[in-house]
């Protein structure tokens, strides 16, 4: 492992957060909170909450805009296995993106499980870019340079819009960045030997998570929660994949960035072998996750 990541995987751990699996819903929700809302925030010239409506209530979305216009319009899912997460959680990771990719990122906070188990996450995520498509440019968007990100779970849920949008006539989309993304309903892979004992996710916290996400297991084998089961990627947005060594999802994400190549879809795969899950909320203690987040910010500020 890279030593600046396991550094900073050794500050979290001596924090003595018990691990996802070992925890109730909702004190995992409020250690998951405490520990990933950054204390240090990067200025963005324009940030604002709002809420849209949604299939069932109304969805609480948080959109930046650096100071240009015109700029393109990123639509971000937040990580936390489907449980967990909000919009303060995986706030500094967009101000990071607004402001390195010059462009407007509407983060979504969508229904968590196991109180709305799928397909409730994708519904709100695909109502997301629906509204912003529809309405990109009230706050300075290009709805002609439109996208989706997310991390991990939310990941899984930006590949899952893309499939929804090729498949039921939704926004045209110019890229699709998948970061650490969960893939499959599946634990049979070299990385969850590797890697189930983490660090900072584990194979018994994607159990969990799963677990509460999925109303049945017979959902796993849903392509919309499940994106590597999809029978064809063809005709997919143009894709961005980052992996790491030290993820029990590695694997996983490689297949689907293959499978999207074989399908003819362009991806750039960037693998960083000595990182861990969740490293893009590492930017300011491991150079490499400051690299890989200009990376990322570079392909969704060239759409």
């Amino acid at each position: 492992m890279d030593d600046e990541m396991a550094d900073a995987v050794a500050r979290i751990e001596a924090m003595g957060v018990p691990p996802w699996h070992a925890l109730s819903v909702e004190s995992a929700r409020r250690v998951e909170d405490d520990v990933f809302t950054a204390d240090n925030r990067a200025q963005v010239a324009f940030v604002r909450n709002l809420s849209i409506p949604g299939p069932r209530g109304e969805i609480p979305i948080r959109v930046y805009r650096p100071d240009v216009q015109d700029a393109p319009v990123v639509v971000f899912y937040h990580g936390g296995g489907w449980t967990l997460g909000t919009l303060d959680s995986i706030d500094g990771v967009c101000r990071e993106l607004a402001n390195r990719a010059e462009c407007v990122v509407v983060s979504v906070d969508y229904r968590l499980a196991p109180e709305h188990p799928f397909p409730a996450g994708v519904d709100d995520a695909v109502a997301a870019l629906e509204w912003a498509a529809d309405h990109a440019t009230a706050f300075g968007g290009d709805p002609a340079r439109l996208g989706v990100a997310g991390t991990s779970a939310g990941g899984n849920l930006a590949a899952a819009t893309a499939l929804y949008a090729r498949d039921f006539g939704g926004p045209t989309l110019s890229h699709q960045s998948l970061l650490y993304p969960i893939t499959n309903h599946a634990f049979d892979t070299d990385s969850y030997e590797e890697n189930g004992d983490g660090p900072l996710l584990t194979r018994a916290d994607m159990e969990w998570f799963w677990s509460h996400y999925l109303r049945s297991p017979v959902d796993g084998r849903n392509p919309f929660a499940s994106p590597l089961r999809a029978r064809d990627l063809s005709d997919l947005p143009p894709a961005t994949v980052v992996t790491c060594g030290h993820d029990p999802l590695r694997d996983e994400g490689i297949a689907y960035a293959d499978r999207l190549a074989d399908a003819g879809v362009s991806v750039e795969h960037d693998h960083y072998p000595g990182m861990a899950h969740g490293f893009l909320s590492l930017t300011g203690d491991v150079t490499a996750a400051d690299e890989a987040m200009d990376a990322v910010a570079s392909s969704l500020g060239s759409m």
